[in-house]
């Protein structure tokens, strides 16, 4: 994982819904550490695995530490916690070889996935481009589960959490990820520590979903189910204030490998839902770290340790880093003028909820609708996000050694979508299979059949061509004059263009001046860039023509769907790489075949890049 230091600022006070002290007051800030992390795969494993990311913050407030800890995806794959090492089980690398790493395409995690109907929601969203995204800093983060705010006055009203990334939610396509965990195993890392080192700050908006137990109550689905969420058609996102990320740890261990989020850490104002996977987080994530971090002292390590002052009568035990004074360790006391005392209703106290009915271990009927939300789901993407769903569960499955577990799947993805289940079975040479039976027969009809906020384009970002990385090639015999304008226009509008080589050192330019190559097509493969600028002049055309690099970066970047800039005579590396070389870019955004003294090549390939990726022309 990969972590930073940041603050949080609230927009406006929320003191008519929380009395939580990051939300009393409008400007009040709030320092936070953030944890991105990657579920699967052991430590130092590939940073691109197709995977669900964790998103956790720590908000150092007036009142103790709140841990708010979620995903890059808002719902999960179970809906009770005693299947939690169940599932965790499945996907690690199986018990007898230790094989595959980081990976969920082998046969343990499918057959327990295929066998848990409860799981096709969440199965939909990690079968998308948002398990592989471009960027810890591109990718949304979510609570997960339903919470409770709590006011002064008691009242009470149910949250869901939002992060949404300024920069936009960006995906890799798999092509490229498998290629990159080659290419640069710490992709993620490296991206989020280079940008916050150049003053890039990441910044996301905080947003909530706020509703009342009355409006709960008449939804198709349960609020309390973590494989179900609120569509935003149903209860809006609303802005509530922005958290940035300007600070780098001082040491990796101390910080990022030693931080502690658990979900029991909240602060008077935030309260807990009666959700069965979060109930039984509160009490797991606290076993986790006695046991991670050795012993029960792991709140006073510097990074977990709150800003805010402490009194408690807690002493000893392995790993102590406070040195209480005086003789007085219980209460009530004398000794000590009866310090320290409880807050009563100053500090933190669980919301009276009143309970009507039988207390059991049980679930509500709605919870047994396993399928309306996995079809919400892929109805919203595009039509290249659905592709890439396919893409995905064709690959995962075409790995299992067990034909009856694919086809136990490919049974359960009919009572998704009839079309979905087609293509899967097709990749596969599968005759379809009967649905697998519901469990629940007769759903109630859900309220929206579509919601384009599930979709990766509904937030395209705000942040343009910054801190994209732009590969120039370059040899010896090219244009320079138009090259160097590329560049540092590039530079100004906060991209990182690199003139890459076929080895480093100075490259003489048709101008008699030079170039100097930052970056080999050796150390630096295409993948590692969002975009290609390709050369005129004829002498270093001929050489980038004999080096196979070349055309590597060339049909690479086309088929990731990235922006190509070809100036001048280098459309000639176009047509040899195959590539259908549409003058002017016509019918294909991307792509720009323009004059080397074209004075809005640089307008328009900006334009371009600004996209991110271009599907259409995916192949």
């Amino acid at each position: 994982g990969s972590a930073a230091h940041g603050y949080f600022e609230c927009y406006e006070p929320l003191t008519d819904v929380t009395r939580a002290a990051p939300f009393r007051a409008a400007g009040k800030v709030t320092p936070v550490f953030v944890r991105f992390s990657t579920v699967a795969g052991e430590r130092g494993s590939v940073d691109t695995a197709r995977d669900v990311r964790g998103f956790a913050v720590k908000f150092y407030t007036d009142e103790g530490n709140w841990d708010l800890v979620g995903n890059n995806m808002p719902v999960f794959f179970i809906q009770d916690a005693m299947k939690f090492p169940d599932l965790i089980h499945a996907v690690k690398p199986e018990p007898h070889h230790g094989m595959p790493q980081a990976a969920s395409a082998h046969d343990t995690f499918w057959d327990f996935i295929s066998l848990m109907p409860e799981s096709t929601h969440m199965m939909m969203w990690v079968m998308s481009d948002r398990a592989i995204p471009r960027s810890y800093r591109m990718m949304q983060g979510f609570g997960v589960h339903t919470y409770r705010m709590v006011n002064d006055a008691g009242k009470t009203v149910f949250v869901k959490f939002h992060w949404r990334p300024k920069q936009g939610t960006h995906s890799l396509v798999w092509d490229e990820a498998a290629k990159l965990a080659g290419a640069d195993a710490d992709f993620h890392r490296r991206d989020l520590w280079e940008a916050i080192e150049a003053g890039e700050y990441p910044e996301w908006e905080m947003g909530l979903q706020i509703f009342t137990e009355e409006q709960a109550e008449g939804f198709s689905f349960d609020v309390l189910d973590a494989t179900k969420l609120i569509p935003e058609e149903l209860v809006p996102v609303t802005p509530v204030g922005r958290m940035v990320l300007n600070r780098n740890p001082d040491n990796f261990f101390a910080e990022t490998e030693q931080v502690a989020f658990c979900t029991a850490h909240v602060v008077p104002g935030i309260d807990f839902s009666n959700d069965p996977l979060l109930a039984g987080r509160i009490h797991s994530y606290v076993d986790t770290q006695i046991s991670r971090l050795g012993g029960p002292n792991f709140h006073e390590i510097p990074i977990n340790a709150p800003l805010a002052p402490v009194h408690n009568n807690q002493r000893d035990g392995i790993h102590r880093q406070a040195i209480p004074r005086g003789r007085v360790s219980y209460e009530p006391n004398s000794l000590a003028g009866g310090c320290p005392f409880q807050a009563g209703a100053r500090g933190f106290v669980s919301f009276p909820e009143p309970i009507h009915d039988d207390k059991l271990r049980g679930k509500p009927e709605k919870f047994a609708d396993h399928y309306t939300q996995a079809t919400l789901f892929y109805n919203s993407q595009t039509a290249w996000e659905k592709a890439h769903i396919v893409g995905a569960f064709r690959f995962e499955l075409s790995k299992l050694t067990v034909p009856a577990i694919r086809e136990r799947m490919v049974a359960s993805l009919r009572n998704v979508d009839e079309d979905l289940a087609a293509q899967v079975a097709e990749g596969l040479a599968l005759d379809l299979p009967d649905p697998l039976p519901r469990v629940l027969e007769t759903p109630a009809s859900p309220e929206v059949t579509t919601s384009p906020e599930l979709s990766l384009t509904a937030l395209p970002g705000e942040t343009g061509v910054r801190t994209r990385h732009v590969a120039i090639l370059v040899a010896n015999g090219v244009d320079g004059a138009s090259l160097k304008a590329l560049h540092a226009a590039l530079t100004t509008a906060g991209a990182v263009p690199r003139f890459v080589a076929p080895r480093l050192g100075t490259v003489s330019t048709t101008s008699g001046g030079a170039i100097e190559a930052d970056a080999s097509m050796e150390n630096s493969p295409p993948v590692l860039f969002d975009a290609l600028i390709l050369p005129d002049g004829d002498a270093g055309l001929r050489a980038l023509a004999l080096d196979g690099h070349t055309m590597d970066f060339v049909t690479n970047q086309y088929r990731h769907g990235k922006t190509i800039l070809a100036l001048g005579a280098s459309r000639a590396l176009l047509e040899k790489a195959g590539i259908p070389a549409r003058a002017g870019g016509k019918g294909d955004a991307g792509l720009l075949i323009l004059s080397r003294d074209d004075e809005q090549a640089g307008e328009r390939f900006m334009a371009a890049l600004a996209l991110h990726r271009h599907p259409q022309r995916e192949s």
